[in-house]
């Protein structure tokens, strides 16, 4: 079982390579990759060293899975050519997720989509991940009418250069900017570029993508994406009405038997999912599960995750786990 990681020098990269080597994937080699400027760099993977190589060597060396996690630009011109040497690509991009013919995958929603025929499969928006996590088995017993969604998203999710901003400003040095504005005691109310209704990219990625996931047109979602000066994890507040009525236990059940999901809401005890806990770990936390007394047959959540574990390593190598388990590469 050959695997290529691409983009293995990167954020993501870095927690792939620690998520296969935690969760003992069977690799029999592995192929780390990046950009020009970083072949012959070193990476590390279970205590021994690999050479990073081009994207020209890896396809050369047929893997039979890539974990793409290098960008759109990367994905769009390289994921078809890998593809088309017989490796399976699972792609952190979105450079694929709103295309017709490409499956977007939570491996505990719709892995069983699946098939050989599968050669270039989307994961999700970081931010999508985490949501429809806890929305998908909900759906499925209240019907989902409409999703409002409010994120305060980590600096992680843009990159090294944005968490280096952070910390210079925390510590008061004036450096590169990885944003418009200062991260440091602020909220930027943007993520990725403008749309031409007004919203973000990262909004149109989390309304677009939750109905393909779950597989219904009909969910009406609205989304206000925010850069936070947070480290750990992306946090949201989600308000969700469905067609039918429910009960808060019924409601905590359904979670609590979700894999991959915690259920951490006992406000006695001020438990609630926070991003500082939830770093480092793979689980979609969900607590200050309450009804919206505003209006009938409605819900509130607080979701949290590690966006660079289960809102992309970990999702990632999930879809590798369930292919390798159903003989399908």
């Amino acid at each position: 079982m050959k695997v290529a990681v691409v983009g293995a020098t990167g954020m993501v990269g870095e927690v792939m390579l620690k998520v296969l080597a935690e969760r003992n994937f069977p690799i029999t080699e592995l192929i780390p990759v990046a950009s020009e400027r970083s072949v012959g760099k070193e990476v590390e993977y279970k205590g021994t060293k690999y050479k990073v190589v081009s994207l020209e060597t890896a396809v050369s060396m047929k893997p039979e899975i890539a974990l793409f996690s290098a960008g759109g630009d990367t994905s769009k011109i390289w994921a078809p050519v890998f593809a088309e040497a017989g490796t399976t690509v699972i792609d952190n991009s979105s450079a694929w997720r709103m295309d017709p013919t490409k499956k977007l995958v939570v491996p505990e929603i719709n892995a069983g989509e699946l098939t050989k025929d599968d050669k270039i499969i989307a994961n999700p928006n970081c931010s999508t991940i985490q949501m429809v996590l806890a929305l998908a088995p909900l759906h499925k017993k209240y019907n989902i009418k409409r999703v409002v969604v409010s994120t305060y998203q980590s600096v992680t999710g843009t990159g090294v250069k944005a968490v280096k901003q952070l910390e210079n400003e925390y510590a008061g040095i004036e450096g590169e900017m990885a944003y418009k504005y200062p991260i440091h005691r602020n909220a930027i109310p943007q993520i990725d570029v403008f749309e031409d209704n007004g919203y973000t990219k990262e909004e149109m990625k989390m309304t677009r993508e939750t109905k393909k996931i779950i597989g219904d047109d009909s969910i009406q979602v609205t989304a206000t994406t925010v850069r936070i000066p947070t480290v750990g994890g992306h946090s949201e507040a989600v308000n969700v009405e469905f067609t039918n009525d429910y009960e808060l236990a019924d409601i905590r059940t359904i979670l609590e038997e979700t894999d991959g999901i915690t259920v951490q809401d006992n406000i006695a005890l001020f438990d609630y999912p926070m991003p500082l806990y939830a770093e480092g770990k793979d689980d979609v936390f969900v607590g200050r599960i309450r009804r919206d007394e505003s209006q009938p047959n409605t819900l509130n959540l607080w979701i949290v995750a590690d966006n660079l574990r289960k809102g992309a390593a970990t999702n990632a190598v999930q879809i590798a786990e369930y292919l390798v388990e159903n003989k399908l590469v």
